[in-house]
């Protein structure tokens, strides 16, 4: 059965999605600027499946700059408007106040509620930390496919960068930096810490191996704290990323760890970084099911397939 979902928006603040007539929030967009050192940009925090459990972290002690999920870039043109310590080649991570950039909200251009779901549309800057404007973001963000048969929602995620720069924007990653299997960068997920040494699965193969390797999605499963069983959430490549390279476009690669702490990415500057020239846009489109339980290849491998772009 579908369920509609509502939708609060406390202004200067955040936006809040929740289940009709139920009352548990399955996101909320928070979009006011916070602590320069963590690289200040929008994040949803907290994530619930429909049973109202939470999937996402929220500054840890370990990265403080961990936000739930949101769209980062650890490595641009020198700059790291991810947050907290850069790496540096040869140095390792080093506090760098002077790197760490910022993502500014600017407006909504739609706040909306439809038959099965909501939208909104939202326009940021990009910025280094001296405060140029270095790109225009346009975002999308909808929530559909609210199932509760399935026990499960859907999140997409559509992010176009435009850079403003007169020269060609970098994006890289600690990898493309020289440190292994930290390629991380883009949209960026940080799970619980009970979810520490959950199950990692691809159309093929499974576990932290699947480390810099390239596949439609991805998918993490962990136990909760405070409360019985699992929650799984698919990471899903649009059809229009080519994330493979092989129609020309730069390819990705996830980023995935189950230990210290949870994570996945999919990241577009894994192992080489990818070049924007000045006016052009970077575009890419994910999809987010979040779901109840721990579920198999097989049931992962249908849901997919049965989302709607």
């Amino acid at each position: 059965m579908t369920r509609a979902v509502e939708l609060v928006h406390r202004h200067g603040d955040h936006l809040s999605v929740t289940v009709a007539g139920s009352g548990i929030e399955l996101m909320r967009y928070v979009y006011r600027a916070e602590d320069a050192w963590e690289a200040p940009k929008p994040y949803i925090h907290p994530l619930r499946t429909l049973s109202g459990r939470v999937v996402t972290g929220y500054r840890p002690h370990d990265h403080r700059w961990h936000k739930g999920l949101q769209m980062t870039a650890s490595h641009l043109s020198g700059q790291n408007l991810w947050g907290g310590n850069t790496y540096v080649r040869g140095e390792g991570y080093l506090a760098l106040p002077e790197r760490v950039g910022s993502m500014a909200h600017i407006g909504f251009d739609e706040v909306s509620v439809h038959e099965g779901g909501a939208r909104f549309t939202e326009r940021l800057t990009w910025h280094p930390h001296g405060g140029g404007l270095w790109a225009d973001e346009t975002r999308r963000i909808e929530v559909h496919d609210v199932d509760e048969t399935a026990g499960s929602w859907a999140l997409t995620w559509e992010s176009s960068i435009t850079n403003r720069r007169g020269e060609p924007l970098r994006f890289g990653s600690p990898t493309t930096a020289g440190r292994d299997d930290a390629g991380y960068t883009g949209l960026f997920w940080r799970g619980p810490r009970a979810f520490r040494d959950g199950r990692i699965l691809a159309p093929r193969g499974q576990g932290p191996e699947l480390m810099g390797r390239q596949a439609q999605w991805l998918a993490y499963t962990g136990e909760h704290d405070g409360a019985d069983g699992h929650a799984t959430l698919v990471f899903v490549h649009a059809p229009g990323n080519d994330h493979t390279g092989e129609g020309g476009a730069h390819p990705s690669h996830w980023f995935v760890r189950n230990s210290p702490f949870a994570a996945v990415a999919p990241s577009f500057a894994f192992h080489e970084e990818l070049v924007l020239d000045p006016g052009a846009t970077l575009t890419r489109r994910y999809q987010v099911l979040v779901a109840d339980g721990s579920w198999d290849r097989g049931r992962i491998a249908g849901r997919v397939a049965a989302l709607s772009w």
